[in-house]
């Protein structure tokens, strides 16, 4: 993780406190009630993504003031995820259990370390610190997109489909843009980051890549397209489906995305149930699905490397969390490629591994990336629920194969 040019002055601070205070609105339409509530051992409860962020800042950055006192040592283990170097955890999938601290108590906590993080920006007397405040910064995003993502989980699961914002919900009107193929880079390529910018440990080192001859779609994969690959039976051809995907099928009787209803024309969203628009892309899809869809369609999931060369250089534009759409829009007609920023996450056909020459980060925060390079899959472009400074071409999100409620969807692929 490198941030070069950056300094603990008051842009810094500005940003701090922007994206702190973004998180915090974006539980505002939650009740008390809703902060509680785990649906599944993969969520978290929106209390905790508000204690975890801010156990991040006191464990990764005040923790080095000197003379700093934690203000409640016994929430560094409520609020630890998966850091075993710095201690012990409370177990991820009872996160749900946890009524105390109390979410005026967790809110209050934010608050302490936002002005302790603050003085000591205003201070500006530790080199390492605008680094270590970016990475925290960095790390909120994450939330912000997890906080969504699992409370319309949360809200799915109650069988009165609650909304999680109702005011200014509208469909996006749509019309269809033709599916095309546009050939890409091949031959030798860099890819990973480079040049100025915040960037994860899991994005470098710049390296070369090898493409051979291939086209990229111009758009996502529409819920038209999805719905017709429903009605074929997709979900009961075995053949379509990798081994482990065709018995999590089975097991978990999947017939269709999550949150489409069964009358394959609404789907759940964070607006309530709504009709199913067919020129927006199909969302929250595991890799499997994904995968399977390309099978039937005679194409293939493109390569994070495939991806990437296309990416570069294009602006970070679409329907990102600053639209606050919260829900994803059907393609734009126009040249090029759209949709490569914003509305879902791309899967790829890549496995989720280091690249040549990786280093973690040294010391605990080398746990962030790293120790994830395991039967996850690579995804791409992020989504609407994505901030739009979060994001960019070389930016790596990983899941696991069968996932399915975060914002994904599908890019299709093929050889030339």
């Amino acid at each position: 993780m490198k941030v070069p040019g950056l300094s603990a002055d008051t842009s810094l601070r500005t940003r701090f406190d922007r994206i702190r205070q973004v998180t915090v609105a974006l539980a505002s339409p939650l009740s008390p009630e809703d902060m509680m509530v785990q649906s599944m051992p993969d969520a978290s409860p929106g209390k905790w993504h508000l204690a975890h962020t801010t156990w991040f800042f006191e464990q990764f950055v005040l923790s080095r003031r000197p003379g700093y006192v934690t203000r409640h040592p016994g929430w560094m283990v409520l609020f630890n995820s998966y850091y075993q170097s710095v201690g012990p955890m409370h177990a991820r999938p009872r996160r749900g259990l946890l009524s105390r601290p109390s979410l005026a108590d967790v809110l209050d906590y934010r608050r302490y370390v936002d002005d302790a993080v603050g003085e000591w920006l205003e201070a500006g007397d530790d080199p390492d610190l605008a680094t270590l405040v970016e990475l925290g910064l960095n790390h909120e995003q994450q939330h912000q997109e997890l906080l969504l993502t699992d409370i319309k989980h949360a809200l799915w699961c109650n069988p009165l489909r609650p909304a999680y914002r109702v005011e200014g919900w509208a469909a996006g009107s749509s019309r269809p843009v033709p599916l095309r193929f546009l050939a890409g880079d091949e031959g030798i390529v860099d890819l990973g980051h480079e040049g100025a910018g915040f960037t994860f440990d899991n994005e470098t080192p710049r390296h070369r890549t090898l493409l051979q001859p291939h086209a990229l779609a111009n758009r996502l994969v529409t819920n038209a397209e999805y719905l017709a690959f429903v009605h074929d039976g997709g979900y009961r051809e075995p053949g379509l489906w990798l081994s482990d995907g065709w018995a999590t099928v089975q097991a978990e009787g999947w017939q269709r995305p999550l949150y489409w209803q069964d009358d394959l024309a609404s789907e759940f969203t964070l607006g309530g149930v709504q009709p199913l628009d067919p020129e927006a892309p199909v969302c929250h899809l595991s890799y499997f699905e994904a995968d399977a869809f390309a099978r039937w369609a005679e194409m293939r999931l493109p390569t994070e490397a495939e991806w990437e060369a296309a990416a570069a250089g294009l602006p970070v534009r679409g329907n990102l969390q600053e639209q606050a759409r919260l829900h994803p829009q059907a393609a734009t007609p126009g040249e090029g490629l759209r949709q490569m920023f914003g509305d879902v996450w791309e899967w790829t056909a890549s496995p989720y591994v280091s690249y040549p020459g990786f280093r973690p980060l040294p010391g605990s925060l080398g746990e962030y990336n790293g120790k994830f390079m395991n039967g996850q899959w690579v995804l791409r472009g992020g989504s609407c629920v994505t901030p739009c400074d979060h994001v960019r071409a070389s930016y790596r999100n990983f899941f696991p194969p069968h996932a399915r409620w975060q914002f994904a969807g599908i890019r299709l692929g093929k050889d030339l």
